[in-house]
């Protein structure tokens, strides 16, 4: 049955472009006349050892990436092509994939392994092929090293790949019992680093095992004596399982938990680096858990408490933080320069960070000594290590134990940052500038550590810092954008910034400008700085930001004109010259005064806008789209003039389903839009409707738009009321079944949940925009039939318990605008449901003062639907 296609493989990995392009054309031609034959035939040519290495590893690909595909659609499309294949020609097809796992070629066994994944992924679900794992398992022990090798890995990609609730507690067992043989020190190295990742994959089955005291002590040792083997490979993925087990299963570790910090303070101070940089992550993950329990409890641990915290961090810290401030002077002397660097000294930093996070004021006095002995060594590692070390513990101690500290060090670093003859010294220092002003700085805090004295000096010397290289200046961007937002909320009150104003933005224009600029992300975070000193502006600097609007409309007019050198990097300036534009035209279009000086420009900046949306770039659209999204609300309802241009691309961004993001921005600009003009926009309603329908009941858009779709609904139904009602017939269907499906979240994930929320909000706001719009019309009658559905939509949701209290104030207010709409038609529904009840009651006496209001808006409306 199998066809040659030893030769088409080969070629389709040509150097010739020619011949390349024929044979991927042919491979192409051959899956869709005959897929059963043609993977058959893939599976036929990677089991084969006569074959050529190349042709086999890409039949192996070929066959992984028809069963599966990034884009859920089309996942579920491969699922059900595989499902309706003959089972015969399923069963070879798996026979030889199997077959492969013992071949002597360790390409094609990998391959075979990640394949044979795939298919069990698509077939166990499904209750098919249940005698794979114990075909897997049956003479593992008896196996040779490499084939032993495949087949764990093999196990682990399937657990990687398969949920637990498909596998039985029996397999778990054997194939936890089969992976921790296999890490045994008397196996080959290949087997045992099989066996750890293997392990590290099935962790999420392990709960039942994890739960009984002699298995889980005989896992935790054998991963523990992973740690010391003489393999660098296996001792890092003997690592990575530990720190895997540390967010699994923390509330397990007390018993090992003293046996860990000792292998890790070794592995740390003598191992080599990968191996070092996994043993600080198990401190950095056991910091993630502590945080996220304290934040969830706020500290207070009654005795019902579930998930008790075990304070490890708090009672591992005379060790743990010298063991840290070491690794601080392990830098490498480029990484200010590498993005992506990642080295023992950042890691090393990031978990001191997250320990401060973690045990609060009791950091303060185990670092201090550290920066005052090093602060001024002649060694730069040693300034550099006591000043990162004293960014890292800001954010966590109260200001009160961190205020005074800082008041002390700011003109020391302040001095370090202009004098410092080291790069990574003044990189660091300006980092943790940012840091101060970020944390000990602004109107919430009792004692600022920023006041009108220390403002000059400190913008003259950030000023001067954003001439320095590229990542210093950086860093300056950065701490300029915090030392703006510290200023917020000073209302009209004066900002120490105002004197500064024209100064500052003069000098990020002037970055903007560099020729080195788009290195190290410093033109992104000039602008980000400028934004943010914008919109933290108060009303005496308004006029220079009217000023402003001209020389970036004239910027991002330039970038147009020079369309044809559009590049990666061109196409991020547009982006954030619409982003910048969006600020300005979002701060002077709060106020009436500088609205009307603004107004001579928005013909000019739309026209801009919409040349934008000519350019090829997904993020320069986004940009644009939200700038307009400002542009409409500044405008109000003159902002119709510019509907019959804008319209196409409105149309065509919702239509963008690869690029969602857009797809989904483009959503939120309709609601702007139809709130700047209400009923005007009645003309465009058809379209935008018929493509919001289409959105909704497509598979290939991503889940994450459909909540801004049915949200946009209500935003439609308010600004044209009852003309509304053509569209009644197609909404409300749609949010009826979006509302079962999302009423119901049990057992659902932190992801799901969160989503099933967002779900919901944008339901509930639908129907919110459909009673107001319709509110006050003769036609209300249209919505009773609707009114039932409503109230069980609201019933299931009170009984589900698992709203936040965004969805919880959305519903409140739902049954408030129902009634307030209905009236004493609705009143005998309203009666028989939970909501007007026991919802109602729980909402009224609601800590959260904006769920308490809504619920008091809702008692009103219903007591005069009832009472009529």
């Amino acid at each position: 049955m199998a066809m040659e296609v030893t030769h088409i493989l080969l070629n389709a990995q040509a150097v010739d472009g020619a011949v390349r392009k024929q044979a991927e054309d042919s491979l192409k031609q051959f899956q869709d006349q005959n897929l059963p034959v043609f993977l058959f035939s893939l599976a036929a040519e990677l089991a084969s050892d006569e074959k050529p290495a190349e042709s086999r590893k890409l039949a192996g690909l070929i066959l992984k990436n028809a069963l599966d595909a990034k884009e859920e659609h089309r996942k579920i499309e491969f699922v059900q092509r595989w499902l309706s294949l003959e089972s015969t020609v399923r069963a070879q097809i798996k026979a030889f994939l199997l077959r492969t796992l013992s071949t002597m070629s360790l390409d094609a066994r990998s391959t075979a392994s990640q394949v044979i994944a795939k298919v069990a992924g698509i077939e166990l679900p499904h209750k098919q092929w249940p005698e794979l794992i114990g075909s897997l398992l049956s003479n593992l022990p008896q196996l040779p090293a490499h084939a032993k090798q495949a087949t764990l890995e093999t196990l682990g990609y399937i657990c990687e790949e398969v949920s637990p609730d498909v596998v039985d507690q029996d397999h778990v067992n054997k194939i936890l019992t089969a992976v921790v043989q296999g890490m045994n020190s008397t196996e080959e190295n290949d087997v045992r680093l099989a066996a750890i990742r293997a392990l590290y994959n099935a962790l999420g089955f392990a709960q039942a095992n994890f739960s009984n005291d002699m298995e889980r002590d005989y896992i935790m040792r054998i991963v523990c004596e992973t740690t010391l083997s003489p393999d660098v490979k296996i001792r890092r993925a003997a690592f990575e399982c530990l720190v895997a087990i540390s967010s699994t299963y923390y509330e397990k570790l007390a018993p090992y938990i003293q046996d860990i910090f000792n292998i890790t303070a070794k592995a740390v101070k003598e191992d080599e680096e990968p191996v070092a940089l996994q043993a600080i992550e198990f401190w950095s993950s056991i910091c993630d858990e502590e945080i996220d329990i304290l934040e969830e409890y706020g500290g207070d641990f009654s005795g019902d408490s579930d998930v008790p915290c075990f304070y490890f961090i708090k009672q591992a810290l005379s060790f743990l933080v010298p063991m840290l401030l070491e690794t601080l002077l392990k830098q490498e002397e480029d990484q200010d320069q590498d993005e992506g660097a990642w080295n023992i000294a950042m890691a090393g930093g990031t978990c001191l960070g997250l320990v401060a996070r973690t045990v609060g004021d009791d950091i303060v006095p185990l670092v201090m000594p550290f920066i005052e002995e090093n602060i001024t060594k002649p060694d730069w590692r040693h300034r550099e290590a006591a000043t990162y070390s004293f960014g890292s513990i800001l954010e966590g101690p109260s200001p009160d134990k961190l205020v005074p500290l800082v008041n002390t060090a700011l003109n020391f670093m302040l001095t370090a940052l202009v004098k410092d003859p080291n790069n990574h010294v003044k990189d660091t220092t300006a980092w943790t500038l940012g840091r101060m002003f970020e944390f000990l700085h602004g109107s919430a805090l009792d004692a600022s550590i920023i006041n009108q004295t220390n403002c000059q000096q400190i913008i003259t010397v950030l000023l001067q810092s954003m001439k320095d290289v590229p990542n210093v200046a950086e860093k300056a961007c950065g701490a300029l954008y915090f030392l703006a937002q510290g200023f917020e909320d000073v209302g009209s009150v004066s900002s120490p910034l105002t004197p500064f104003f024209q100064e500052i933005v003069q000098s990020l224009l002037a970055v903007t400008h560099r020729e080195d600029a788009v290195e190290s992300r410093l033109r992104t975070a000039a602008y980000e700085a400028l934004n943010e000193v914008v919109r933290c502006s108060n009303d005496e600097t308004a006029p220079l930001v009217v000023q402003l609007a001209p020389v970036i409309m004239m910027e991002l007019h330039q970038t147009l004109e020079n369309q044809g050198a559009a590049d990666e990097r061109h196409n991020e300036l547009q982006g954030l010259l619409c982003g910048c534009l969006q600020v300005i035209i979002q701060k002077i279009g709060s106020s009436e005064q500088t609205k009307y000086h603004f107004m001579q420009y928005a013909d000019q900046i739309m026209s801009l806008f919409l040349r934008v949306f000519t350019s090829r770039s997904a993020t320069a659209h986004e940009e644009a789209m939200l700038a307009i999204g400002a542009l409409a609300y500044a405008t109000g309802s003159d902002f119709a003039k510019y509907m019959t241009e804008f319209y196409k691309f409105l149309e065509s961004g919702l239509q963008n389903f690869e690029d969602y993001q857009v797809c989904a921005i483009t959503v939120g600009v309709v609601g702007d839009v139809c709130r700047a003009l209400e009923d005007k926009i009645l003309p465009y309603c058809d379209g935008i409707m018929t493509q919001l329908l289409k959105d909704l009941s497509s598979n290939q858009l991503h889940r994450s738009v459909k909540p801004p779709i049915f949200s946009c609904f209500g935003d439609i139904a308010l600004a044209i009321g009852e003309n509304f009602e053509k569209y009644l017939l197609y909404a409300m269907p749609m949010l009826q079944s979006a509302a079962e499906l999302s009423a119901n979240a049990a057992g659902a994930d932190d992801d799901m949940l969160e989503y099933t929320n967002s779900l919901r909000n944008g339901i509930l706001e639908a129907y919110s925009g459909i009673f107001q719009g319709f509110k006050g019309s003769p036609k209300t009658q249209l919505l009773m039939p609707y009114a039932p559905h409503v109230l069980q939509f609201l019933d299931s949701l009170y009984a589900e318990k698992d709203m936040d209290d965004y969805v919880t104030k959305t519903a409140i207010g739902v049954l408030g605008d129902l009634a307030d709409t209905l009236g004493s038609n609705a009143g005998p529904f309203i009666q028989q449901s939970v909501s007007s009840k026991d919802f109602l009651k729980e909402c009224l006496s609601s800590d959260d003062h904006l769920v308490k209001e809504s619920a008091e808006w809702a008692k009103l409306a219903i007591s005069r639907a009832i009472s009529f």
